[in-house]
């Protein structure tokens, strides 16, 4: 076994991963490199599939709506039959809308809430039980930056406040869980290129933006995924509860 590969005989669940040029499916592959069996979900499961192809023939790409309860199971329990295991639950999917809060209308407010937060809490649910039995996992969460500072670059209020929910969520379940030796720790990154921020900004809007950052620029999905492995192999074998900041130091400035 080369013990160079982080996650050699692991498998992992990703939501939120077919995207092109998002966290998710860069995580993916990271984890494929590190020796993880990577299972994508997405909402479109052609695109899941076609993602978890695009990293070699031992992954697998699952259609799933993660605010369903039901589709939540359904696919923690496909990922069991087809690989036995689950040792790593990656909650990734996340939607945002760049409005204020006078502008928030209850419609918004739900869809935010619930795909950023009530999937959170149903694809942990789906897992836990498995991860139980298994004597351990890791679940890691995406919160952000904005759940921190009160507030993003493209995400309105409710985006902020779903954020600071998963860091509530996260802990409490970190805390309920510790004795199982399954492990919920969460990632709050800044400004990340992705397709999710690509186009909505101008050069000199990303260089105004990089220029309150310490590090002087704004991060790329790998670095994110960087975070994820580090919280999903035994590296991190005793955090739990914790909060990754992935924001090139914005967080210390101003």
């Amino acid at each position: 076994m080369n013990n160079a590969l982080l996650l050699d005989g692991k498998v992992a669940m990703i939501s939120g991963a077919a995207s092109a040029r998002g966290i998710g499916l860069a995580t993916a592959r990271l984890f494929a490199t590190h020796g993880a069996k990577v299972v994508i979900l997405d909402l479109d499961e052609a695109a899941a599939a076609e993602a978890a192809a695009s990293i070699g023939p031992d992954h697998r790409g699952y259609g799933c709506n993660v605010v369903d309860k039901d589709a939540c199971v359904k696919a923690a329990e496909r990922a069991i039959a087809e690989f036995g295991h689950i040792d790593v639950l990656v909650n990734n999917a996340g939607i945002t809308q760049p409005v204020k809060t006078l502008e928030i209308d209850p419609a918004s407010w739900d869809r935010i809430l619930d795909v950023n937060l009530r999937g959170v809490l149903y694809l942990s649910q789906a897992v836990i039980p498995h991860m139980k039995k298994r004597g351990g996992g890791s679940i890691a969460c995406m919160s952000s930056v904005s759940a921190q500072r009160g507030g993003g670059i493209l995400g309105g209020p409710h985006y902020s406040a779903a954020k600071a929910g998963v860091l509530g969520l996260a802990k409490a379940i970190a805390r309920e869980f510790g004795p199982d030796n399954i492990r919920v720790n969460c990632v709050t990154p800044g400004l990340i290129q992705t397709d999710i921020s690509s186009g909505k900004l101008s050069e000199e809007q990303k260089a105004s933006i990089a220029a309150g950052i310490p590090l002087n620029r704004l991060g790329n999905a790998e670095e994110v995924a960087g975070a994820y492995l580090f919280l999903a192999s035994e590296l991190s074998s005793y955090i739990t509860g914790a909060v990754i900041d992935v924001n090139g130091g914005m967080l210390i400035h101003g």
